[in-house]
C-alpha cells in the first residue's frame, strides 16, 4: 500500500486518494484524526506535487497571488495574529477544509507563525494545549513555534 492510499484510508477524508497530499512529502503533518496539511515556507519554492485546495498565508502583508483560494491572515514576523478574533476563525476554517481538501499554511520561514497555527490546528484536533508545542516539534519540525508569545499563544488557544 503506498503512502497516499494509507494516508486516504486512515482518515475521514473524502478527497479521492490521487488528490490527498503525499504523507511522506516535505512540510505534510498529520494531525491526530488523519487530517492532512502541509506546512511550508513562502521563501521556499513550491513543493513539486499537487497544488493546495486552500491556503492559509501568515504574513504582516498581503502574500503572493496564488492560482488557488486562499485567506490572509495579517501576522508579522516573529509576532502574534493582528486581530485576535480572526486568527481563530481562521484556523477553524482551515481545520474543517483540512478534512475534505488539500490545505496549507504557510509564513515567510515555515516555522515560527507556521508551527503555532499548526499547535493550534492540533488543538482543534483534540490534542491537548499543553502537548500541543510538543506534537507540532516531533511531528512537522523540532524548531517550530519559536517565540515564548507563540508558546504562550498556542497555551491559551481555545477550541
Amino acid at each position: 500500500m503506498t503512502s497516499v492510499s494509507r494516508a486516504a484510508s486512515t482518515t475521514s477524508s473524502t478527497l479521492p486518494e490521487m488528490e490527498a497530499w503525499e504523507e511522506s512529502a516535505p512540510g505534510v503533518f498529520r494531525l491526530p484524526s488523519g487530517r492532512l496539511v502541509r506546512g511550508r515556507g513562502l521563501r521556499q519554492p513550491l513543493p513539486a506535487g499537487p497544488v493546495p485546495q486552500f491556503a492559509l498565508y501568515l504574513q504582516g502583508r498581503p502574500p503572493p497571488a496564488v492560482a488557488w483560494p486562499s485567506r490572509w491572515l495579517r501576522w508579522p514576523d516573529w509576532r502574534l495574529p493582528a486581530d485576535p478574533c480572526e486568527a481563530p476563525q481562521a484556523l477553524a476554517e482551515l481545520w474543517q477544509r483540512a478534512d475534505s481538501e488539500r490545505v496549507e499554511v504557510a509564513c515567510s520561514g515555515g516555522r515560527g507563525r507556521t508551527g503555532t497555527a499548526l499547535a493550534c490546528l492540533a488543538i482543534l484536533d483534540g490534542v491537548p494545549a499543553a502537548e500541543a508545542v510538543g506534537y507540532v516539534r516531533q511531528h512537522y519540525d523540532p524548531r517550530a513555534v519559536e517565540t515564548p508569545w507563540q508558546r504562550r499563544f498556542v497555551a491559551h488557544f481555545q477550541r
